[in-house]
Parts: C-alpha cells; sequence; structure tokens
C-alpha cells in the first residue's frame, strides 16, 4: 500500500494504491477530479477503472463535491456514513448547501486559486452505507470509525497496520495551532470524537487541510478546551452578527 498525496483545490486528496486497485479517502472538490484522473492515468499509468472506491467523510464541498462525478468516470463505487436522511435536506439544507459552497470558494481566494465551478447534488447517493467500525468493502485493511461534531456524519478512517488515521476536518490548523473546525453543529459529539483519535493513540493522524502530522504533535487537552460548549453554526454567526450590527448586543 503507497498513500499518495496530491494538492487539492482547496484541501488534501489522497490515493491510496495497491497493486490492483485505489482507494480515494474522500469525495474531494468538483474541482478536483480532473486533478484525480490525470495522477491515475498521467502518473501512476493506470486505467480509471482501477480506482474502486470513493469515501464520502461528511457533505461538505470539499469532502463530497467530485464524489458522483467521480464514479461517472471511473465505475468507482461510493461509501459513506450510515446515517439517516440527507444532510442538507429540506429549505435550511438548500440554503446551507449554497453558503457552503460560497464559503469553499471564498477559502479558494484566500490561497490565490482561480474561481472554479464547485456545484454537486445536495444529495448523496452512496453504494455502501457504513456502520462505525466496518471496514471498508474492498479495502479491510482500512476501519470506518464515526467521529461526528463537525456535522452529524463525519467519518475517519483508521489502517491499523500502518497505524494512521484519516480525520478529515476533526480539527484544523490555523496561526501554527490545532483548533476545532467551523461550524461545530454537535459539541458534545465532538468531545467524544476527539477522545476517540485520542484513546486509538495512532501513530499519525492524517489531516484535511494539513497533511499527515505526528499523533505527538496534537494537545488534545488544548484542542478539547477550545471545543465550543454550544453549537458554532452558520445561522448561528448569522443572528450573533444581525444582532451586533442592530446595537441588540454589546
Amino acid at each position: 500500500m503507497q498513500i499518495h498525496f496530491l494538492e487539492g483545490y482547496i484541501q488534501q486528496i489522497y490515493l491510496v494504491e495497491y497493486p490492483d486497485k485505489i482507494l480515494l479517502l474522500d469525495g474531494c472538490c468538483r474541482a478536483d477530479v480532473e486533478t484525480i484522473c490525470c495522477f491515475i492515468t498521467d502518473t501512476l499509468r493506470r486505467p480509471l477503472a482501477d480506482l474502486k472506491l470513493v469515501v464520502v467523510t461528511h457533505m461538505h464541498p470539499d469532502h463530497a463535491g467530485g464524489a458522483h462525478l467521480i464514479r461517472k468516470k471511473t465505475g468507482a463505487q461510493i461509501a459513506t456514513a450510515n446515517i439517516a436522511g440527507h444532510w442538507y435536506s429540506g429549505l435550511d439544507g438548500m440554503l446551507m448547501h449554497w453558503s457552503d459552497m460560497i464559503l469553499a470558494l471564498w477559502v479558494a481566494g484566500r490561497k490565490k486559486k482561480v474561481r472554479k465551478n464547485l456545484w454537486y447534488a445536495r444529495k448523496l447517493h452512496a453504494d455502501f452505507y457504513i456502520e462505525d467500525g466496518d471496514v471498508l468493502p474492498g479495502f479491510e485493511d482500512w476501519q470506518a470509525r464515526y467521529t461526528p461534531g463537525h456535522t452529524d456524519r463525519d467519518l475517519s478512517l483508521y489502517h491499523q497496520k500502518r497505524n494512521c488515521i484519516y480525520v478529515a476536518d476533526l480539527f484544523v490548523k490555523v496561526r501554527g495551532q490545532f483548533i476545532p473546525p467551523y461550524p461545530v453543529f454537535y459539541p458534545n459529539r465532538y468531545r467524544h470524537s476527539l477522545e476517540l483519535v485520542k484513546n486509538l493513540h495512532p501513530k499519525t493522524i492524517i489531516l484535511a487541510h494539513q497533511g499527515e502530522i505526528d499523533f505527538h504533535d496534537v494537545n488534545f487537552t488544548k484542542l478539547e478546551s477550545l471545543a465550543p460548549s454550544v453549537p458554532v453554526t452558520h445561522w448561528r454567526s448569522v443572528k450573533a452578527k444581525t444582532k451586533r450590527a442592530l446595537g441588540l448586543v454589546k
């Protein structure tokens, strides 16, 4: 097994290569699909059909945005957490879907990336819905672990033999410090997810926006202290800013 680390549109791309198959650890952005396909065919010199599975760790644009298009181009199957309903359901879900794509474009602008089309379906239609502790279909050396908090369906992917875990957006690095992501919809679940990873004590942790880091580089006690006690979400932020603008709060 070899993990290839690629620079994506606003996040890292992780392709796991085996002699007879390839795994994509997350669904990436729609803007990353060409990058992934070209790397497989031009750099790895392998057919696109060797990509067998794409995992969607959660539904944000840089983790689910390319999944359906990748399946269409390669024939790969999609796996995600077995959580009831769609993350972007209802009117609120539609608005949040748009706001998340706008936020992704804002991040791209901060990275001085050319603006690209990030549109993707707000409802994921996966081939496999996996439970906490299940192995990935066709890739039994990888185990899925539920690590919600950022959303209700976040997955982390643990490789016991290599002793590494891909945690997607469980935490991010800003100004040299590891902090909780934005948003955090479920603070209590988030703390439990941090505890799960800390207790696994992997050798390395792979982050969606930072690369692979040593476990001992992460101060989990500090992360837990920075975790919010109430949900930190789009709508709460908008309401707080509106109240401040109207002079309703000091």
